[in-house]
């Protein structure tokens, strides 16, 4: 999975206009029949069989400028929105296809006459509040960097945000594999296979749940079950990577307590998080997955946290407009 940066700066009039028309009120593809090859209808219902799907596209540019770096774009890729120096959006990219007709129906055109004829659709899409100041330190940009056009990071690059930023393709993006050119791949890969973690790491976390953990039991901050140390970790509120040396260095308030038994996972994945205050929010994104829902809903549903303080709420804020599976906002 690369990950695209798509600038769109909503503090533009006709640019928050596209967004209100194509994504915040998704396109419903019989309408639209008439200016739509059968075989793309046919592939967007496959995918969202509900008839609908936030869209967006990219104009070809001066001399096709944008063209060669849309190629390096696919299904399965995950888009960034950025605009007034923030990340504000983001979704799966399902379906990629060019139609100048349809574009020119949604979005009209630009100053120079052109539209934004190469388009997709977009899959397990939320909402996000990064600054792009904190991407160009995680990515190690040049600190005047900034995303003026469309752009496919590198490989490294798209790992890094991926793994850091909890950023799960959407179901309906996902392709058949090739498990032939997977086998494949594997064979020829002669990187490390295996990676030691740094002997501080490990005794960072060692420290960490001596601390939370006072005795061969404790208490989830989640579920509020009282279970064996065995089935608890130390869990960071903020992602442990993105901390700062003095925030790992905050053992009183940069981890919790989280089961083994599910609530590791779904704070870990975005699927809930803590209000300030301490009630437990759940992400509307997790209808549909029964597991995952039906454990959220019989567990965790109406909690509130009392692991939550003034003191730990900026890491529980970081949570919240990093990880969790927010709504987009109109």
């Amino acid at each position: 999975m690369r990950i695209v940066m798509q600038p769109a700066r909503r503090s533009e009039k006709d640019v928050d206009q596209h967004y209100q028309d194509t994504i915040v009120n998704p396109v419903v593809f019989d309408d639209h029949a008439d200016v739509l090859d059968a075989s793309t209808i046919d592939q967007l219902k496959q995918l969202f069989p509900d008839g609908q799907a936030q869209m967006w596209g990219v104009v070809p540019g001066k001399g096709n400028v944008n063209v060669s770096r849309i190629r390096k774009m696919h299904s399965g890729d995950w888009v960034f929105f950025s605009g007034d120096n923030r990340i504000y959006f983001g979704g799966t990219i399902a379906l990629m296809w060019r139609n100048k007709k349809l574009a020119t129906r949604l979005w009209g055109t630009d100053h120079a006459g052109s539209t934004w004829e190469y388009m997709y659709a977009l899959a397990g899409t939320r909402g996000f509040d990064i600054p792009v100041a904190e991407i160009r330190t995680l990515l190690g940009w040049n600190p005047n960097r900034n995303i003026m056009g469309i752009s496919v990071l590198s490989e490294d690059e798209s790992d890094t945000l991926q793994t850091l930023l909890t950023l799960d393709t959407a179901t309906a993006a996902l392709e058949p594999v090739d498990t032939t050119q997977e086998q494949a791949a594997v064979a020829a890969f002669d990187g490390e296979l295996e990676r030691t973690a740094q002997r501080a790491q490990r005794g960072e976390q060692a420290a960490l749940k001596r601390r939370l953990l006072q005795g061969a039991t404790g208490q989830c901050a989640l579920c509020g079950r009282i279970l064996p140390g065995t089935f608890l970790i130390a869990a960071h509120i903020k992602k442990r990577a993105i901390c700062s040396d003095d925030e790992k260095r905050d053992l009183a308030n940069i981890a919790m307590l989280a089961c083994t038994f599910g609530c590791d996972a779904v704070y870990e994945h975005g699927y809930v998080t803590v209000a300030a205050g301490g009630a437990l929010q759940i992400s509307s994104l997790v209808v549909g997955i029964h597991e995952v829902e039906a454990y959220i809903q019989e567990r965790l549903a109406g909690r509130t946290v009392t692991w939550w303080t003034p003191a730990r709420e900026p890491y529980y804020q970081w949570h919240r407009t990093h990880t969790f599976k927010n709504v987009p906002q109109a």
